[in-house]
């Protein structure tokens, strides 16, 4: 069963819309939309993960810095 690429959860396909739908969130996807948002979220290497979570760790210490 194929999953939600915003929050995870299990996405049901609905034949009479011909889309994807999710359980959780509600997200209402076709079947291009979902193989384009997946490739989006896809990080490409190694070193294009370590920039994202080095980029999200820079945001939380900026975050907590003004509270």
């Amino acid at each position: 069963m194929p999953y939600c690429p915003e929050c995870g959860g299990d996405l049901y396909y609905d034949s009479r819309l011909k889309r994807y739908a999710c359980k959780s969130c509600g997200l209402s996807l076709s079947y291009r939309e979902l193989v384009e948002l997946r490739n989006k979220n896809r990080p490409e290497s190694e070193d294009d993960r370590e920039q994202k979570k080095k980029r999200h760790n820079e945001y939380l210490k900026w975050w907590f810095s003004k509270k």
